[in-house]
């Protein structure tokens, strides 16, 4: 049978007979954020400034290249940023934690191992982000922080949010789960202070474009390789345990590499098996999955770091939101 992902990008039988559930859904969403935002439900103010960068779908919409290009834009403007995330698909037995370069990412989940290893900020992980926002600024000297993923975490009070959309898949049907892709109603995205679109941007959004850097060995010896070199390959193997795997193999594919796909789901525990198909040729991996499989990777087997551009309009309006923040 085929996932129910598959069915929210039309209006067909199956979304139209989880429509009463959709409703449901998106009702209690709404209900949930009005409670925080009249005070009802209570939420957690910190000392330091706190950028939200999430999405309103479930499902990847480039929201990692983002938060890494923000990480570093701060560091240009004078800020000590710190991240924190939920960790999902992390194990621990303890929350918070905080995630290093070494940590195991079946702990603490993938995206923040690969956070803190490409940023080297301070990086806290948990499901209260909260407590794992005020663990990191008990340890680290940071003066503005970045709630991955967190726009839907209203504990977490906030200063500047960022909706990631996907430029191709925009909102699918439009209908909230299980019926649609949506975790709130779509005028969600009228209430935050920049919408994003990976890919093509409508009125109102400011594009980004994901750029590969050079593709980076996994055997542990630092060797780089440009990816227009793997075009002489009969075969390269493309793997992706991602939100939107076929984002990726585009990628390579626009790039005139010759792939054979091979897609798993979103944080998917890989297994040694998995990434070593009887086939000849490298295997080409995301970032976010490598950090999954470095411990029993080869030397045919590759990752491909990216980087989000930015619009100069996007800068220039998040430059002057942070501006505003201290003035304030």
């Amino acid at each position: 049978m085929k996932r129910l992902d598959n069915y929210w990008n039309s209006l067909n039988p199956l979304s139209l007979l989880l429509l009463p559930l959709s409703l449901l859904f998106c009702l209690v969403a709404a209900l949930r954020r009005a409670l925080f935002a009249r005070g009802v439900l209570r939420s957690v103010s910190l000392p330091v400034p706190v950028i939200v960068a999430g999405n309103v779908t479930v499902g990847g919409t480039g929201k990692t290249p983002l938060v890494l290009w923000l990480v570093d834009h701060l560091r240009s403007k004078g800020y000590r940023p710190g991240v924190v995330a939920r960790g999902y698909g992390g194990n621990s037995r303890e929350w918070p934690r905080r995630v290093d370069a070494e940590s195991d990412p079946l702990e603490v989940g993938d995206e923040p191992v690969l956070l803190a290893q490409r940023t080297g900020c301070p990086c806290w992980v948990g499901p209260d982000r909260p407590a794992a926002a005020l663990r990191l600024l008990a340890e680290d000297p940071c003066d503005i922080l970045i709630s991955d993923d967190g726009m839907q975490h209203y504990r977490l009070q906030r200063d500047i949010e960022i909706a990631v959309v996907d430029g191709n898949r925009r909102l699918g049907n439009g209908l909230c789960l299980p019926a649609g892709p949506l975790r709130e109603g779509r005028g969600r995205l009228r209430q935050v202070d920049l919408v994003v679109a990976n890919g093509p941007a409508a009125n109102g959004e400011y594009a980004m474009r994901l750029e590969p850097d050079e593709a980076v060995n996994m055997a542990g010896r630092g060797e780089r390789r440009l990816l227009e070199a793997f075009k002489t390959e009969a075969t390269v193997h493309a793997v992706a345990g991602i939100g939107n795997p076929d984002r990726f193999f585009h990628m390579l594919e626009e790039r005139g590499l010759k792939i054979q796909s091979h897609s798993f789901p979103d944080h998917h525990r890989f297994l040694p098996g998995e990434i070593d198909p009887p086939a000849p040729g490298p295997v080409l991996m995301t970032e976010k999955d490598a950090v999954k499989c470095t411990a029993f990777a080869s030397r045919r087997h590759w990752y491909l770091p990216v980087r989000a551009v930015m619009e100069p309009a996007f800068i220039e309006t998040l430059d002057k939101l942070l501006g505003d923040l201290t003035d304030g």
